[in-house]
């Protein structure tokens, strides 16, 4: 606890763990109520899934565009405009399904909506890298736990306002908490001292094919689309076992082990280099993946998946350290930005072949088992050799060491 501690007593901490938060809640929260709310309209999940696709894809798409306005204006006005503009463009999604309109309106609205949604997870990140070396392990462990509850509560937030109201209620308490958290982290002292950096003008992919980041990132892509895999199945185990509420509860367990896991790992001093950790995390991400194809029982099932979880917010964890380090001073938001963008479509992409293998012979068990190879896959992606990373971020000792040993 006293690791936490010391995060907990950094100037701004309370506020971008706590708005952090709530700002990252409605990407939980919309995706899935926009999902029950357009089919409650049009009666087509089609046209519903459509919808929610075209949500997250223009999110994921605008977020490195954005993230680069940040590192060079600073987060303050984007996230200030974000918070004003949000919830005007979520109204009007939600004017648009309710009132009826045709299929292109509801699509552009939530094209719109998404690309407007608060870049407050990359900021949280950017904003961690800089604060004391010596707690920074300690405090991207908290955030990539927060970062698990949101896929706890949020999900199970929509699920109670649909139930009491509507799933228009939910997108509206989504609007709210995206704004608040927006606010509160643009208004918070570290964001107000954000000082950008001066660089020369870069292309736009300059940051993602900076030395260490293309491992990182399709390592990354990797174990996701393995994870998209794993989500779409356990609804579909949960079905075919003749109990489909059970998936909630499944995925829910899932999440919570990582989140014990995470809690576990941001208490201690790992002597290991970053690389190493990154490494041996994604390699326990496989080990817990590999039994579940065989697995029968539902019960055994949830214990396996509890149990499994511990290696992902560990693993998230040292993933965001080793962008946090390699990334160029002057593009560290939009680094994590890219880790966010890509990461996102790889899970769809895993959520949709997953769902191809259960409709044919391979069934449940050969979309969990995609899930393993993606996992393996991203362990082999590490063993690959790779340019040694530039020095470009501050001089701290702490990350200069982690530097020296990305190419390891």
């Amino acid at each position: 606890m006293r690791a936490y501690l010391s995060v907990w007593r950094l100037p701004s901490a309370p506020v971008l763990l706590i708005a952090g938060f709530a700002g990252r809640l409605p990407s939980a929260m919309v995706p899935l109520a926009l999902l029950l709310m357009v089919q409650q309209q049009t009666g087509s999940y089609a046209a519903a899934g459509l919808a929610s696709a075209t949500l997250g894809i223009a999110s994921a798409l605008m977020a490195p565009i954005l993230g680069r306005l940040v590192d060079r204006r600073g987060p303050r006005p984007v996230l200030l405009t974000q918070a004003g503009l949000y919830p005007l463009l979520i109204s009007l999604l939600v004017a648009v399904v309710l009132g009826g309109g045709p299929l292109e309106a509801i699509v552009a609205a939530s094209a719109a909506a998404g690309a407007a949604t608060p870049l407050v997870s990359g900021t949280v990140r950017a904003l961690w890298s800089r604060v004391d070396p010596r707690v920074r392990p300690t405090a991207y462990a908290l955030d990539a736990t927060a970062t698990e509850l949101v896929f706890v509560v949020g999900p199970s937030l929509v699920a109670a306002l649909a139930v009491v109201a509507t799933p228009a209620v939910a997108i509206g308490v989504a609007g709210v908490l995206a704004m608040a958290g927006a606010l509160g982290i643009a208004t918070s002292t570290e964001t107000r001292a954000w000082v950008p950096a001066s660089v020369e003008r870069t292309g736009m992919f300059s940051t993602v094919v900076a030395p260490g980041m293309p491992r990182v990132l399709l390592s990354g892509a990797a174990v996701m689309l393995g994870f998209g895999a794993l989500e779409v199945a356990i609804p579909a185990y949960a079905t075919a076992v003749g109990a489909p509420g059970m998936s909630g509860a499944l995925l829910s367990l899932w999440a919570m082990g990582s989140v014990m896991g995470g809690l576990w790992f941001g208490a201690r001093v790992v002597s290991w280099s970053l690389p190493r950790q990154y490494r041996w995390g994604l390699l326990g991400v496989t080990i817990g993946l590999a039994p579940l194809a065989w697995v029968s029982s539902p019960w055994a099932l949830g214990a396996l998946l509890f149990l499994g979880g511990t290696a992902i917010a560990p693993t998230l964890t040292v993933q965001n350290s080793l962008v946090g380090a390699i990334a160029p001073v002057h593009a560290t938001t939009e680094a994590f930005t890219w880790l966010s963008t890509i990461t996102v479509g790889a899970s769809a992409i895993g959520a949709a072949v997953g769902g191809g293998l259960i409709e044919g012979p391979f069934g449940v068990p050969g979309s969990l088992a995609l899930a393993t190879l993606g996992a393996a896959v991203a362990v082999v992606v590490t063993l690959v050799p790779g340019r040694r990373p530039e020095v470009g971020r501050r001089p701290e000792p702490v990350v200069e060491a982690a530097r020296a040993r990305i190419a390891a």
